[in-house]
C-alpha cells in the first residue's frame, strides 16, 4: 500500500512539471493540409475559368477592332485616291489651258484673215494691184502663183484651227471626266470617313462594358498566379523591351529605333502624328524619317517594297495582318518590325502605341519599303 502510494505521488509530480504537448506550428496538421489542397483546387477552377472568359472577352475585342481597322484603312485608301484623282485634274486643267491659249492663237490668225479677206473686197492691194499691172502671160502665170500660195497659206491657217479646236475638245472632255472622277472620290471618301466614324463610335460604345470586362478577368487571372510568376512575366517583359532598342545606320534601323521613341501616344484614327497615330500613319512616318516616302495606307504600303519571309525578318520591316486578296482593303493592319518577334504598333481606339508579339493569327505577311 506504501509502495502504491509512493509510485501514485511520483506520477502526479511527472505531469506537474511536464507542460502539455502543443501543435508543432511547422507541421500543419491535416486538417490544414486538407483545406490547402482544396484552396489550390478551387484557385486552379477559378483561373481556369477566369482564363477561358478573358480569352473570350479579349476575342470580341480583337473582332471589333479588326472591323474598325478595316474603316479606317478604307477610308485612308479613298484619301489616296481623291489626292491621285485632284492631281489629275489639275493636270488636264493645266493641258486644257494651254489647248484654249493655242486656239486663242490660232484664231487670231484667222479673225485676221477674215479682216484682210473682207478688205479685199473693197479696196484692191497695192501688192495685188502690181500683180495684176503685167498683162502679158508670163505676168498672168506670176499672179496665179502667188494666188495660190496666198490661198496655200489661208488653208493651213484654216486646217490649224480647226486642229487646235479638236485637241481642245478632246482635252476638254478629258478634264471634265477628271473632274467627274475628283467628285466621286471624294464622295467615297466622305462616305468612308462617315463609316468610319460609325465604327469608331460603335467601337467605343461596346467596348467599354468588355474591357471594364477583361480587366476585372485580368485581375482574376494575376491573382490566380503566385507572385513569382508575376515577377518573372514582368521581368521577361522589361527585358524584352529592353533588348529591342539597338543602334545601326540601316534604314531599317533608323525606322524601327524612331519608332520606339513614339511609345505610349495615343491611337485616333486617320492620324499621322506627331501626338497621336493610326496604324499605317505611324509607319508612314517611321520610314519617312529613314527618308523613304509610303503612302498613309495599308493598301499601298503592302506594295512598297518587296515581300520578305518571316524567316528573314529585319528590323523595320512592316508586318500586315487580315488576309490577302484583290482587294487591299482586306489588309487592315499594320506594324514595324523592332527584333525578337516583337512590333510597335498603334492598335486601335482607346489604346496607345505600344509593343507587341508579330505572331497574331491574321498576320499575312511583310514588307521591306525601299
Amino acid at each position: 500500500m506504501r509502495t502504491f502510494r509512493a509510485g501514485l505521488l511520483a506520477c502526479c509530480l511527472i505531469v506537474a512539471l511536464c507542460p502539455p504537448v502543443e501543435a508543432d506550428p511547422h507541421h500543419p496538421s491535416s486538417r490544414e493540409v486538407k483545406r490547402a489542397r482544396q484552396a489550390v483546387r478551387d484557385r486552379s477552377k477559378a483561373l481556369a475559368g477566369a482564363t477561358a472568359e478573358l480569352v473570350t472577352a479579349q476575342s470580341r475585342l480583337d473582332e471589333l477592332a479588326a472591323q474598325v481597322e478595316r474603316l479606317v484603312e478604307a477610308y485612308n485608301g479613298e484619301l489616296v485616291r481623291l489626292r491621285q484623282a485632284q492631281e489629275v485634274h489639275e493636270q488636264a486643267r493645266a493641258r486644257l489651258a494651254a489647248a484654249d491659249a493655242e486656239v486663242e492663237r490660232v484664231r487670231q490668225g484667222v479673225v485676221l484673215l477674215a479682216a484682210e479677206s473682207y478688205s479685199g473686197l473693197t479696196t484692191m492691194d497695192p501688192v495685188i494691184g502690181l500683180m495684176f499691172d503685167r498683162g502679158d502671160k508670163e505676168g498672168f502665170l506670176h499672179r496665179m502663183g502667188v494666188l495660190g500660195q496666198l490661198g496655200g497659206e489661208r488653208a493651213a491657217l484654216l486646217s490649224g484651227m480647226r486642229d487646235a479646236q479638236q485637241v481642245a475638245a478632246i482635252l476638254r472632255t478629258q478634264a471634265v471626266n477628271a473632274y467627274a472622277a475628283q467628285q466621286a472620290a471624294s464622295e467615297r471618301a466622305r462616305l468612308a470617313k462617315a463609316a468610319a466614324e460609325a465604327a469608331v463610335a460603335r467601337q467605343q460604345r461596346d467596348t467599354g462594358q468588355l474591357r471594364a470586362q477583361t480587366e476585372t478577368l485580368q485581375r482574376q487571372v494575376d491573382a490566380a498566379r503566385t507572385r513569382a510568376q508575376l515577377m518573372a512575366r514582368r521581368r521577361a517583359e522589361a527585358l524584352s523591351l529592353a533588348g529591342l532598342v539597338s543602334g545601326g545606320s540601316a534604314m531599317g534601323d533608323v525606322a524601327a529605333n524612331w519608332a520606339l521613341t513614339q511609345l505610349g501616344k495615343p491611337y485616333v484614327w486617320a492620324a499621322d502624328g506627331p501626338e497621336t497615330y493610326d496604324c499605317s500613319g505611324l509607319t508612314m512616318r517611321a520610314w519617312e524619317r529613314a527618308g523613304v516616302r509610303i503612302d498613309h495606307w495599308t493598301g499601298t504600303q503592302w506594295t512598297s517594297g518587296p515581300h520578305v519571309p518571316l524567316d528573314q525578318l529585319r528590323r523595320g520591316d512592316l508586318l500586315f495582318f487580315g488576309h490577302i486578296s484583290d482587294d487591299p482593303g482586306t489588309i487592315h493592319h499594320v506594324g514595324i518590325y523592332v527584333g525578337r518577334g516583337q512590333m510597335v504598333h498603334a492598335p486601335q481606339t482607346g489604346d496607345v502605341v505600344r509593343v507587341a508579339s508579330i505572331w497574331r493569327g491574321d498576320l499575312v505577311g511583310a514588307t521591306r519599303p525601299q
